[in-house]
């Protein structure tokens, strides 16, 4: 088995604590036509670089009924600016329209296979898998942006339409992995980063 999950493969349940108070799973989504779970987190430089254009995505899709739940797994004794209480503090400060769920014991990243922050993960109706990897070509630089991945997965599949790039390699940090040095990733990754 891949160590990230695979075109055609289900989404996996999951049960966390969101910053808006509540707690989260799979099922609460079951009315989405579409759904996209990513993997983000409070400091890494691709997700600040492309954290306004993924806003511009959601609100251009919320209003077709997708849903978009953004999951922070990193290690907060790694990196301590990603603990809940920052992941509060950041969404209060910037009222991104996703919701934000904490991954503390790192197993949602794991059975997704996150390899970077941000990784995209989209989800038809039947929560299989359409589109994974990066939502945009240069997530370090919003001005150099010359490729939107995530929506034109949303806007082919929306349009009954084949996903013409399903896959791509997702740029961004690594996850820091609980008890690991910031650069490691799971053995069954390495040979999936280009």
């Amino acid at each position: 088995m891949a160590f990230t999950l695979n075109i055609g493969e289900e989404a996996l349940g999951f049960e966390l604590p969101a910053t808006d108070g509540n707690t989260y799973q799979l099922s609460d989504f079951d009315d989405a036509p579409v759904l996209v779970v990513f993997f983000t987190c409070n400091h890494c430089p691709y997700v600040l670089g492309s954290d306004e254009v993924t806003r511009q995505t959601v609100e251009k899709y919320a209003p077709k009924g997708v849903k978009f739940v953004g999951i922070n797994s990193n290690s907060s004794n790694t990196y301590p600016e990603d603990s809940f209480d920052h992941m509060v503090e950041r969404m209060q400060a910037h009222k991104f329209p996703w919701l934000y769920l904490r991954d503390k014991s790192q197993e949602v990243a794991l059975a997704y296979g996150a390899l970077r922050t941000p990784h995209f993960y989209v989800f038809d109706k039947d929560r299989k898998l359409i589109y994974t990897g990066r939502g945009v070509d240069n997530p370090l630089d919003g001005n150099r942006i010359t490729v939107n991945d995530l929506d034109r997965a949303l806007e082919e599949h929306l349009a009954n339409k084949p996903i013409s790039v399903p896959v791509t390699n997702p740029i961004g940090c690594n996850v820091k992995w609980e008890g690991k040095d910031a650069h490691w990733m799971p053995p069954e990754a390495c040979d999936l980063v280009w």
